[in-house]
């Protein structure tokens, strides 16, 4: 499978999963897919539904991919802009970053942010109370040589033609207003930012939050899919056993990278949770159990590595609980 990744850089996108995500939903039928955290973009884009609504809170986000649906951007003028204002990042020794965050604070130019999601450092979407781009530079003058020109001019000519060849619906929204929207033969991928974890968002995320999502995916009776967390070699994500007790389980090794040092490679395990029974997923019970039982949390089987002894004992203390209850 071709990924076509989107010119919006984020961290947590998900290019390295979207194989998987699409292997376990392209057996299923619907009429319109809806996404209330479209984040950048990439899984929709890799699905390539015939229609979709595509949400975010983030306005700059929906603002760009709007951007390209009417061409006020094109990959011409991208490679344009680059290019010039690629110039004055070198002359100024990298200082004309913070000219441009300037000016995407005052004018929000979808052009701009483009430039900035590509010249912050590590590829982070930072915004202060106030709704700022407070992200510093990445500290290459010559960021924009002209091989990432091309690159980034080559990936906004293709989510362009993805977009002119789906009936696609951008909406600046929160997610509580998307769930509104959901119809009975949709197909819901939520990606909200991940609970227990730290993420850099548009906004924070509460349990209350979680609570709601998974109450407003619930009563819309329509399928839905949820990318989240289960664990990593510290500890295991307790809502996907308690709020999302009722949902199947798929899962994926994945491997977050954070700064240049290969001792910053942090293993986690990737969820998909569903009240669609996937080919390779599990009932939630089945993994609580392997879990208790220091078994892989791959499905259908895999590379393991050892859970956190106390979180072991933990669980072990609650089946025990459990178990005079019954």
């Amino acid at each position: 499978m071709r990924v076509f990744v989107p010119p919006i850089k984020s961290q947590g996108i998900k290019t390295k999963l979207v194989e998987w995500i699409s292997s376990n939903v392209e057996d299923i039928q619907f009429e319109r897919w809806v996404e209330p955290f479209m984040g950048t973009g990439v899984v929709a884009f890799n699905i390539r539904p015939k229609k979709a609504l595509l949400c975010d809170s983030n306005p700059h986000l929906i603002t760009f991919y709007k951007a390209l649906q009417s061409k006020e951007i094109t990959s011409g003028l991208v490679k344009k802009y680059l290019t010039e204002e690629g110039e004055k990042l070198l002359k100024s020794d990298g200082q004309y970053y913070y000219e441009v965050r300037k000016r995407f604070n005052s004018d929000g130019h979808p052009l701009d942010f483009l430039f900035l999601s590509r010249s912050c450092f590590n590829g982070m979407m930072r915004f202060n109370g106030k709704g700022g781009f407070n992200v510093p530079f990445c500290k290459k003058p010559n960021r924009f040589a002209q091989s990432l020109i091309t690159k980034i001019t080559n990936q906004v000519e293709n989510i362009s033609q993805i977009i002119d060849f789906g009936d696609y619906e951008f909406k600046n929204q929160d997610f509580k207003e998307t769930l509104k929207e959901i119809r009975f033969n949709d197909l819901v991928y939520s990606d909200p930012p991940y609970i227990g974890r730290h993420v850099d968002y548009f906004d924070s995320w509460s349990e209350e939050e979680e609570i709601t999502l998974n109450q407003g995916l619930n009563n819309s009776n329509a399928r839905f899919i949820l990318s989240t967390w289960l664990s990593n070699k510290y500890r295991t994500n307790d809502y996907v056993f308690s709020i999302w007790k009722d949902c199947s389980i798929s899962t994926k090794e994945h491997f977050y990278h954070v700064g240049g040092k290969e001792t910053n490679r942090n293993a986690v395990y990737e969820a998909l949770l569903s009240n669609v029974k996937f080919e390779n997923s599990i009932s939630n019970p089945d993994m609580k159990s392997r879990i208790i039982l220091n078994e892989s949390q791959l499905t259908p089987n895999g590379k393991e590595y050892k859970i956190p002894t106390q979180l072991t004992l933990a669980m072990e203390e609650e089946q025990k609980q459990l178990s005079t209850i019954l």
